[in-house]
């Protein structure tokens, strides 16, 4: 039997909702996030987005093929060149500059993520990696769309964070993680059952952790 990014999913749905529809994210769609609550959450991604160019540079360590070489190299230029830039902007139209940036020390929730996912490449294959980053990669695209299409989601200029929500439902984010979700549904399909299961737990663990990311928001917790 072959194996699905969403058998991964539904092994660990209660968790996966959890997540995606978090009450950071619910706060999101509404508009009525607390303000220091999305800014504690922006500088703490900005930190993020730095533990996951290193990341993808674990992922060209790994590849073993020359497409798999150019897909890592690709997702790190990407965030170096593209997102961390977007990144820096957003964050300076919410008043937080680049000098405090730098100066900020990675929270519990951040260093928890970032760390079990560069170890767990570390450990495994490009495999192990890519189940490990799924929640934020993929998740991110799953949690811009639900949101999109929510009925208690307000857009334009009724919600302050309707350019978060705009950016992941974006038709561009959406591509590239529906181009992650047929790499993981193409590898997933030649493991075996326990394989799978240790990919599983990984990708629940993940999932976990992301949460705690959001949940960390809300309590604006170091």
């Amino acid at each position: 039997m072959g194996y699905c990014f969403n058998d991964l999913i539904a092994a660990c749905r209660d968790d996966w909702r959890r997540y995606t529809e978090h009450d950071f994210v619910r706060a999101l769609g509404r508009g009525d996030l607390n303000d220091a609550s999305f800014r504690h959450y922006l500088k703490q991604d900005y930190l993020f987005l730095l533990q996951f160019s290193r990341a993808y540079a674990l992922a060209a360590y790994k590849s073993q093929d020359l497409e798999s070489l150019q897909g890592a190299f690709k997702g790190m230029q990407t965030i170096l060149e593209v997102e961390l830039g977007l990144h820096l902007a957003y964050c300076r139209e919410w008043g937080i500059d680049d000098s405090e940036l730098s100066r900020l020390p990675e929270a519990r929730a951040t260093l928890a993520y970032t760390r079990y996912v560069l170890d767990t490449g570390s450990r495994g294959d490009l495999l192990d990696l890519h189940v490990a980053l799924a929640p934020c990669m993929v998740g991110y695209a799953d949690i811009g769309r639900w949101l999109a299409d929510h009925p208690e989601t307000l857009r334009s200029g009724d919600n302050p964070y309707d350019a978060w929500i705009t950016m992941y439902a974006s038709p561009d984010f959406q591509a590239s993680a529906e181009r992650e979700r047929h790499w993981l549904d193409d590898q997933l399909s030649q493991v075996s059952s326990a394989r799978f299961e240790r990919l599983a737990r990984i990708f629940s663990d993940a999932t976990r952790l992301e949460t705690d990311f959001w949940q960390m928001g809300l309590e604006l917790s170091d």
